[in-house]
């Protein structure tokens, strides 16, 4: 009996092993999966409540259901607790063959443009999330910001953002996490885009992005075309400039109506696949901004005690908006991006320069040190020695990198260490009889 039921583990330790989804990894300008696929985003802006929608298991069954109708494969949130239980929501999202992209900061710790900081607060915020979220195979990405810049004024919080991206992957490699890629979230600014591309992803690997992304809704309507809508022009200044994977982490213009959702055809056609790696459209909730794709009931009376604050309710079972539902499905299924193995792959661009400082466009020194830890920006400093970027001072205590956050074990990893050695231990065992 003994023996049955170690070979029954065995089998189960098996069975969780082989339906385990494949993580995602980076080669290049490109993702690809943990089996060698290139892999293409088609992605979901997700933030159904405001403080964490991966918390209620109930509503993520429901929403992965029929976002995999849709043909999603990612989901982007922007808030979580990291003290809550995701266990429940990252396995509905799994089951139905959907990887997460999480933002790290909130509205209390995330870098300012104004009066840019990176300080121990911070990273400890961070990289709580990172350590909440490594253990899953379906974690896909991680972003240190979104849209912190969006003038030239702005640019001196670039070096704030690459020192995050600096100390979080420290400290996921200090842990000893698989290696999720860590990236920005940029707003579309056609004279500062550039530069903040090619500054992220510049110079010593440990400090670079592992990705960048674009907020970007240049597309509107069907009356456009790649030309016309400026997604030539994107396409242009990354390409073979760009060494890391890019894509599109919002779209969906609605000044034209219906939503055709005509972009994703351009995005994914032999002009921009190359050289992007797929869109996540925005968002999934219909409420005040007009953007949803799905609704959970009429809007009621806010003012009403039973009424949830701003009058849209966000839970239940989802509703697709038509024809905006209907008209992204099609797209997503219709599109073919040529693609390539991770062993056929041979990056054509390893290294991009960092830009050089141009006054009142992009004001960060070329040779300036990143900041480290607990540093502020002193415009006054900045402004006597005639350079942006890494001056400062340090207003906070300092800590080595990586050893900020509390790194708790991860249940989905010794999960998965648990399965190969039953399966092993099965085999033995198989042997033996």
């Amino acid at each position: 009996m003994f023996l049955i039921s170690l070979l029954l583990s065995a089998i189960a330790g098996l069975a969780l092993f082989a339906n385990a989804i494949p993580t995602i990894e980076i080669k290049g300008s490109k993702f690809f999966t943990s089996e060698g696929d290139q892999f293409f985003i088609k992605g979901i802006a997700y933030q159904l409540v405001p403080d964490d929608p991966l918390i209620n298991t109930t509503q993520c069954n429901l929403d992965a259901s029929l976002m995999k109708t849709l043909g999603a494969n990612a989901i982007r949130v922007y808030h979580v607790d990291p003290a809550g239980d995701h266990d429940g929501c990252m396995q509905a999202f799994e089951d139905a063959g959907i990887y997460l992209f999480v933002d790290l900061d909130t509205f209390d710790t995330q870098i300012e443009e104004g009066a840019p900081h990176w300080n121990e607060s911070q990273l400890n915020a961070f990289t709580r999330v990172m350590d909440e979220f490594s253990g899953y195979e379906n974690t896909a990405g991680f972003f240190v910001g979104n849209e912190v810049l969006t003038t030239g004024n702005g640019s001196v919080a670039a070096p704030y953002v690459k020192a995050a991206s600096r100390d979080v992957k420290a400290h996921r490699d200090s842990q000893s996490y698989r290696k999720v890629p860590v990236g920005y979230s940029a707003a579309d600014i056609s004279t500062l885009r550039p530069m903040l591309q090619n500054f992220l992803a510049c110079g010593n690997k440990s400090d670079a992005l592992d990705f960048f992304a674009l907020n970007a809704y240049e597309w509107c309507g069907s009356d456009t075309s790649f030309l016309q809508s400026g997604y030539s022009a994107l396409t242009t200044q990354i390409k073979d400039i760009l060494p890391i994977p890019i894509f599109f982490s919002e779209t969906g213009c609605i000044t034209v109506r219906p939503r055709t959702f005509a972009d994703q055809s351009a995005i994914f056609s032999d002009d921009m696949s190359p050289y992007w790696s797929g869109a996540i459209a925005y968002e999934w909730i219909e409420e005040a901004n007009n953007y949803g794709l799905v609704s959970y009931g009429e809007k009621v009376d806010p003012s009403d005690p039973e009424a949830p604050p701003d009058g849209y309710t966000r839970s239940g079972t989802p509703t697709p908006i038509s024809p905006d539902f209907e008209n992204l499905k099609s797209q997503w299924k219709t599109v073919d991006p040529s693609s390539v193995s991770m062993n056929a792959y041979s990056p054509s661009v390893t290294a991009v320069d960092c830009p050089a400082m141009t006054s009142g466009v992009w004001n960060v020194e070329q040779s300036a040190a990143l900041p480290s830890l607990g540093q502020t920006y002193d415009a006054a400093a900045t402004s006597a020695s005639g350079s942006g970027g890494g001056q400062g001072s340090a207003t906070g205590s300092a800590a080595p990198a990586g050893t900020s956050g509390a790194a708790m074990p991860s249940f989905k990893n010794d999960l998965w260490g648990m399965s190969a050695g039953l399966v092993g231990l099965g085999f033995t065992v198989l042997m033996w009889l």
